[in-house]
């Protein structure tokens, strides 16, 4: 079961990077539910949707650095870059910890931050 999500993640992580948006929503159940921690929390498929419609102006950047599986859950740490409708980019770190149900992702709870950029000048 668990590299079977692993592999379902992998594959919707490869639709966003094409902006195929419909089929990454495809591995989303109806009542899906995803919390931003500390910010928001989108409840269904229609407002992930919505959500993603207004975020992802052009398909983000996503560099996964560990995948990790275990029964239903999945965990994903990584970097994202996202460019805005300003045409501004912004980069994000992030921990994402995704349940599924019946090989659809059920919950997201989203550990999101905006790295510091370090001074490389100022003594530490």
């Amino acid at each position: 079961m668990s590299n079977n999500n692993k592999a379902i993640l992998e594959a919707t992580n490869a639709a966003i990077a094409e902006g195929n948006y419909e089929g990454f929503l495809s591995f989303c159940t109806d009542d899906t539910q995803w919390t931003f921690v500390g910010d928001k929390t989108l409840s269904g498929k229609e407002s992930v949707r919505q959500w993603m419609a207004t975020e992802y102006v052009e398909p983000p950047l996503n560099i996964v650095a560990n995948l990790i599986a275990e029964g239903d859950f999945v965990i994903a740490v990584g970097d994202l870059t996202i460019k805005g409708k300003d045409g501004k980019e912004a980069h994000y770190s992030y921990c994402d910890v995704w349940r599924f149900r019946s090989g659809k992702m059920v919950e997201l709870r989203a550990f999101v931050i905006k790295p510091e950029v370090k001074d490389e000048t100022s003594a530490g």
